[in-house]
């Protein structure tokens, strides 16, 4: 039993390494990319020969194609923060509501919820295109950034279930005790039912922040060719291109691992939240 036992740890650890390694290789690759001082999209090292800082201070720099790196970030960062108070919001007040309040149609709007759930939100981009180009939202400048936060907030409330699970776990008799002193179902929810819930108001709050910051394909719709509206993704994909590639390829990996600090840490600070808000999900 020793020895069987001592074989399967044995392979179950060599397994683990393997695929750690797969997916370090990538995180690797990119953070040397970053500091190569050799230019190219191609070499036949993987390790640079010269390492450089030019990469990360170039892009502050004035660009002669009008890449604008600061301006790309401060655009996403002002979307991603107006989507995330909207998106967290809409998330809250939804599952309140499924949660604390019983009236006609809920069990079959939390199904229509599940079941809407179910399918990717890119399905809905030609019929949101045409939307706003009928209201005239597109490739318009800050109204266009106007329709991104819209989007990126308005489906927010069909992601209730996570925070609807948690909100099951605190007890009726909290909310019961506030009614018989006169409180509201607002203040209720203010204050009461939010300050307990701190775990899951993190985790939904770093997945509606997390969603504009690394979009691509909406704000792409949105935002056409306006390039000063440009987001992060928009514009790091634009250093890709076949007229840039050559000359932004290794300030394109020092973009990455730019945009990828703030995030980490923010992760690392409210990893503890975030594990409790997921566990809420099965305990409702």
């Amino acid at each position: 039993m020793r020895a069987k036992r001592f074989v399967m740890n044995s392979l179950a650890h060599i397994f683990l390494s393997v695929l750690s390694v797969i997916w370090v290789s990538p995180l690797v690759i990119v953070i040397l990319t970053a500091f190569r001082g050799e230019r190219g999209t191609f070499t036949s090292y993987i390790i640079p020969r010269t390492f450089t800082l030019s990469n990360f201070t170039n892009l502050f720099a004035v660009q002669s194609a009008g890449l604008n790196f600061p301006r790309w970030v401060m655009n996403t960062l002002v979307i991603a923060i107006c989507a995330c108070i909207l998106a967290t919001f809409f998330n809250l007040s939804t599952a309140y509501v499924m949660s604390r309040i019983r009236f006609r149609m809920r069990k079959k709007l939390i199904q229509i919820a599940l079941v809407l759930g179910m399918f990717p939100g890119v399905m809905s981009m030609i019929a949101i295109y045409y939307i706003l180009k009928g209201l005239g939202f597109l490739e318009t400048g800050t109204l266009s950034q106007i329709a991104l936060i819209m989007v990126y907030s308005g489906g927010a409330g069909l992601g209730f279930f996570v925070t609807k699970g948690f909100f099951d776990t605190i007890p009726l008799t909290i909310d019961e005790a506030a009614y018989i002193d006169g409180a509201t179902k607002w203040e209720v929810f203010w204050k009461i039912t939010v300050p307990l819930s701190k775990p899951v108001i993190v985790t939904t709050i770093l997945g509606a922040f997390m969603g504009p910051w690394i979009d691509f394909i909406f704000a792409r719709v949105i935002l056409g060719q306006q390039v000063p509206y440009f987001t992060v993704a928009i514009g790091l994909f634009t250093m890709l291109q076949r007229e840039f590639v050559q000359q932004y390829f290794t300030q394109f990996f020092a973009a990455c691992v730019l945009i990828s600090i703030p995030i980490s840490i923010l992760f690392l600070i409210i990893q503890r939240f975030y594990v409790e808000g997921v566990s809420g999900a099965v305990k409702g």
